[in-house]
C-alpha cells in the first residue's frame, strides 16, 4: 500500500465538511448524471476514495464529497503520522478526515494499524520502552479506541506477506513472532468491536502463491477464533492485466465466511499512453467493478486517488502514469464512465 501525498493540517475541518454537504444537495437537486456513490449504492456497495487531508480541504473536496461513499486516509492514520514519539499523539489530520466523512454521510476505512513501512524511528530503531508486543497492542488500543464507533473498516495488518506467500520479515515478526497478527486483531476488536477488521495486501488479486499464502493465513486465524472480518485486495494493476482468476480468488475468501473489498485500485500505463491503452484501461476498470458485483461478499471498491496528476504512480514507477479516473485537469476519463456503469450493473 503506497503512500499518498503527505498531508498538511486543515484549519477548519468541520466548517469545510458542512460546506461540502451543500454540494451533495446541489448535485442531487440539479439532476446531474449518476455519481459513483449512487451507482455503487444500487447494489449496497461503497465507492471509496483513498484521499489526503489536503486533498479533501483544498484540491478535490467537491469530487470527494459527491462521488464517493467511503474515505480511506492515505497517510493520516499510519503509525509515524499519529504517534511520531512514543506516547505522544498527533490526531489533527486524521480527526479532520473523519469529520469530513461524517459531514458528508460517508464511511471511513481506517488505514492502517500495523504495517512494516512508514513506522516512526523509535519503532524502526528499537528505541521504544517495553516489549514490542505490548507497545503494539497499546498503540492499537489508543488509535482504534479513539475512533471507536466511527470507523467502518480497519486495515488492522497491512502487507504481511512476501511474494511467495510466506510472512514478511518485518520488525513485528522478528520481535514478536507469527502471533503478532492474531494479537493485533484481538487488540483492535477489544478497542472497537463494531468495526470490521481486515487484513490488506497487494499482488493477491488472482490465484497464485501470494494469494494462497493469504488464504492459508486467514484460514489459520479463523481456526484460532481470531476476530477477522475481511480481506482487502489492493489491486494496483498494470493495464491489460486484470487477472482472469480474480472473481474465483475473491469468492474463495467469501466462502470462508469473510467479506472482501478492493481497497486501492489504480491501473497504470507505460507513458505516453495511447488511445488503445486508454481504451484497455477503460475495460479494466469495468472488469474490476464487475468482479466485485459478481461476488456477493464484495462490499465495494476504493480507487487510490482522484487525478492522474496526484497519483503515487509516476514518482514510484518512473515512466508509468495515467492510472486514475480523472486526468491531470480533473476531467473525467472514459474509465470513469465505464467504472460507474459497471458499479450500477449496466456495463
Amino acid at each position: 500500500m503506497p503512500a499518498l501525498t503527505r498531508p498538511a493540517k486543515l484549519a477548519a475541518a468541520a466548517a469545510a465538511g458542512l460546506l461540502i454537504s451543500s454540494a451533495i444537495a446541489y448535485g442531487t437537486a440539479s439532476g446531474q448524471e449518476q455519481t459513483l456513490r449512487e451507482a455503487a449504492a444500487q447494489s449496497d456497495r461503497f465507492a471509496g476514495l483513498g484521499a489526503t487531508a489536503t486533498g479533501l480541504s483544498e484540491t478535490y473536496p467537491e469530487i470527494a464529497a459527491t462521488e464517493f461513499s467511503s474515505i480511506t486516509p492515505g497517510n493520516e492514520m499510519k503509525w509515524e503520522s499519529v504517534e511520531p514519539t512514543q506516547g505522544q499523539f498527533n490526531w489533527g489530520p486524521a480527526d479532520e478526515m473523519v469529520e469530513f466523512a461524517e459531514a458528508n454521510d460517508q464511511q471511513v476505512h481506517g488505514h492502517t494499524l500495523v504495517w512494516h513501512s512508514q513506522l516512526p524511528d523509535w519503532i524502526e530503531n528499537g528505541q521504544y520502552e517495553g516489549e514490542l508486543a505490548d507497545v503494539m497492542t497499546e498503540h492499537i488500543a489508543t488509535e482504534a479506541g479513539r475512533y471507536a464507533g466511527r470507523i467502518d473498516r480497519w486495515d488492522v495488518v497491512n502487507e504481511p506477506l512476501n511474494e511467495d506467500g510466506t510472512l514478511r520479515d518485518s520488525v513485528f515478526l522478528q520481535e514478536i513472532g507469527e502471533s503478532y497478527i492474531a494479537d493485533a486483531f484481538r487488540a483492535a476488536d477489544a478497542a472497537d468491536p463494531d468495526a470490521k477488521l481486515y487484513v490488506n495486501d497487494y499482488n493477491t488479486d488472482g490465484l497464485g502463491a501470494k494469494s494462497d499464502g493469504m488464504y492459508e493465513l486467514v484460514s489459520s486465524l479463523l481456526e484460532q477464533g481470531v476476530p477477522i472480518d475481511g480481506v482487502g485486495f489492493q489491486s494496483h494493476l498494470i493495464v491489460g492485466q486484470v487477472p482472469d482468476s480474480m472473481q474465483e480468488n475473491l469468492q474463495r475468501f467469501v466462502d470462508l465466511g469473510l467479506e472482501v473489498a478492493v481497497t486501492e485500485l489504480d491501473v497504470r500505463i507505460e507513458m505516453p499512453a495511447d488511445e488503445a491503452e486508454l481504451a484497455q484501461q477503460t475495460e479494466d476498470y469495468a472488469s474490476v467493478a464487475n468482479v466485485c458485483l459478481a461476488v456477493d461478499g464484495c462490499t465495494g471498491v476504493t480507487v487510490w486517488g482522484v487525478s492522474d496528476g496526484d497519483s503515487w504512480i509516476p514518482p514510484t514507477f518512473p515512466g508509468w502514469g495515467a492510472p486514475l479516473l480523472w486526468d491531470e485537469n480533473y476531467e473525467k476519463k472514459d474509465a470513469y464512465f465505464s467504472f460507474r456503469d459497471a458499479l450500477a450493473g449496466t456495463a
